[in-house]
């Protein structure tokens, strides 16, 4: 459904894409044409699948800082060697792009929404969310 300026969805209706060794993915950004900031739903539907690759932010997207939320299911996140337990309605915000960071369902199920952007600078999409939306896009 979308009107002059505005679009809604549901999770069900965005495509579920599968990268080989990366985590499922929901294009929320792609789909809803949102340019302001990058938006994606990650899922973790088994117990023990990474549903946020070990990554930082340095580097060729531009120090992004990012937040997390934890929609369903529950997570655990390993940022710079600290554990933290995030259970479904938990934030986690990485505001330092340099600290690595993954996080593992604990529950299946589990969806965790990604916001992310670099402080003081307009938005601009991703290396890797390009390269994805091109490989879907190719077919």
């Amino acid at each position: 459904m979308a009107g002059e300026g505005w679009s809604v969805t549901s999770l069900d209706e965005l495509p579920t894409l599968d990268f080989d060794d990366q985590p499922l993915w929901k294009p929320v950004r792609h789909r809803l044409g949102i340019e302001a900031f990058g938006v994606n739903a990650f899922l973790g539907p088994d117990t023990g699948t990474e549903v946020i690759e070990e990554h930082d932010e340095l580097g060729e997207d531009g120090d992004q800082e990012e937040l997390y939320f934890v929609a369903s299911g529950r997570a655990t996140f390993t940022i710079d060697g600290d554990r933290v337990e995030a259970p479904a309605g938990t934030f986690v915000a990485l505001r330092d792009p340099a600290l690595k960071r993954v996080a593992v369902a604990e529950e299946p199920g589990t969806m965790v929404l990604a916001v992310g952007g670099v402080r003081g600078r307009g938005f601009t999409p991703s290396a890797w969310e390009q390269r994805r939306v091109a490989e879907v896009e190719a077919g």
